[in-house]
């Protein structure tokens, strides 16, 4: 079992990336799929969640209008895009799939390892 993450780096504030967590070794179309984020001495954030089949997602307030999770389960991929970058989205952000919509980070079976997103101006 494996998820990939792809597409972190730096970025100017305003900027855009888009992410992807590639999975493989497990059935990825019945599995929610979650970004997260942390840095460093903070408690994990929850960014953004998308049903098996695409058909509901959700987001933190602070990514809200910002942010967009899509899945192709044809390739076994999640992405996040990410527009107007703030420096406050410096962060890892890793991926996580679960068999049941949660908020709670025990929910989830699978972890990337995560990428890094770093803003500077």
């Amino acid at each position: 079992v494996r998820l990939v993450e792809s597409g972190g780096g730096l970025v100017q504030p305003g900027g855009s990336l888009r992410l992807s967590c590639a999975a493989s070794g497990f059935t990825f179309s019945g599995y929610v799929i979650t970004w997260y984020r942390q840095v460093s001495g903070k408690e994990r954030e929850l960014v953004a969640t998308i049903t098996s089949d695409g058909s509901n997602t959700n987001y933190a307030d602070s990514v809200k209008g910002r942010f967009t999770i899509s899945r192709d389960n044809a390739k076994n991929t999640v992405y996040l895009q990410m527009n107007s970058l703030k420096p406050e989205d410096t962060a890892v952000y890793s991926c996580a799939a679960g068999l049941r919509l949660s908020t709670a980070v025990s929910a989830y079976d699978y972890w990337g390892q995560g990428t890094q997103v770093t803003l500077s101006s």
